[in-house]
Formats: C-alpha cells, sequence, structure tokens
C-alpha cells in the first residue's frame, strides 16, 4: 500500500457509473458528466481521458501564465502524441505536446517559457505519472 505525504489536500470525490458494454461515466456530485468507453467507440477511452487532461493541465497553465505577464491568449490548440508501453499494464510510455498559441505580442522566449514552467512545474497530471513517462512539448507560434 501506497504511503500518502504528510501534507495533502482532499480532492473532490468522482462517482463512476456503468452505463453498459465498456460504457461508464464519471463526474464530481452533482457536476457535469463525461463518458468514457473502454474501447473508444462511443466516447473517448480512459487513456484519452488521460492524455486529454494533461494537454488540458498544460494548456489551462499556459493561458494564466501568458495572462499575467500581459500577453492574453487568443487562441490556443494542443496536439497530443503518445507512445504506450506494449506489456501489461499498458501505461504511458511517453508524450509530446503539440502546442499551436496566437498571443499577440508575446515573444517566442516568453511563450515557450510559460510552456516549460507548465509542464516541468505546474501541471498537476504531468506530475501525477510516472517519472518515467517522458513528457516533451514543441510550440509554434502564430500571428
Amino acid at each position: 500500500m501506497a504511503t500518502i505525504p504528510a501534507a495533502t489536500v482532499a480532492h473532490a470525490p468522482i462517482e463512476v457509473n456503468w452505463i453498459g458494454g465498456s460504457e461508464f461515466s464519471a463526474q464530481r456530485p452533482g457536476g457535469p458528466a463525461i463518458q468514457l468507453d473502454g474501447n473508444a467507440q462511443s466516447a473517448p477511452s480512459p487513456f484519452d481521458a488521460l492524455l486529454a487532461a494533461l494537454a488540458t493541465c498544460a494548456a489551462t497553465d499556459v493561458v494564466a501564465i501568458l495572462a499575467k505577464q500581459r500577453t492574453p491568449v487568443k487562441s490556443l490548440q494542443v496536439r497530443v502524441e503518445a507512445q504506450r508501453v506494449d506489456a501489461t499494464p499498458r501505461r504511458l510510455a511517453a508524450a509530446v505536446l503539440h502546442f499551436a498559441i496566437a498571443a499577440p505580442g508575446a515573444s517566442s522566449a516568453k511563450v515557450a517559457r510559460a510552456v516549460e514552467l507548465s509542464i516541468t512545474r505546474y501541471c498537476s497530471v504531468r506530475s501525477s505519472l510516472a517519472p518515467d513517462a517522458a513528457v516533451s512539448w514543441t510550440i509554434a507560434l502564430e500571428a
């Protein structure tokens, strides 16, 4: 059994309800639900949701960091390419997050630093992955 660090804060519980087949609904009590499909036929798979969570977590930080630097984001897309271990459990081996960002007035260096800080320091989803799951990134700064 894993030991829990001394300083922790409780997260809201998540309820997962089986719909049928390999389909499930997940939500915080009273919150909006997302659908997941273990076979990725009718909804994203749990692994798809993990990659989406990684990208969304990092993107949220990037938007916040650039806003604090007075260079608000006009648009942001993240495409995630991932490799999985070929044995059970087929966990994440590596991911590359491809950021396409439009932030008028932002320099390439400023955007690069925001992405780096997000992934290496602030993104809780990234920090929750196995330490040997490599996460790298590319950035395309758009006009």
